[in-house]
């Protein structure tokens, strides 16, 4: 992927986590970029409340995916590690 199409993508993935944010601080979470893949992969990491809630991954899925493949059709998917 050229750079600046993945820093252009990267900055809109950012934009999209910041509106999603207030939510998962609402319940006591949080969530963090760790990076995007050259495959068009977003890497975050959920923390406080939402990494260790055992419904994270559908938070992660069916909310946090969701968002950003509505916003930017080019990702792929949307995946937690653990850092």
């Amino acid at each position: 992927m050229e750079q600046s199409n993945h820093s252009e993508m990267e900055k809109k993935v950012l934009n999209v986590l910041d509106q999603i944010r207030p939510y998962l601080q609402a319940d006591g979470g949080d969530i963090r970029f760790i990076n995007l893949t050259d495959d068009n992969v977003v890497n975050v990491e959920l923390t406080g409340a939402c990494g260790s809630c055992p419904y994270s991954v559908i938070t992660l899925k069916n909310g946090v995916e969701t968002a950003i493949k509505k916003a930017i059709p080019d990702i792929k998917s949307v995946e937690a590690i653990n850092v």
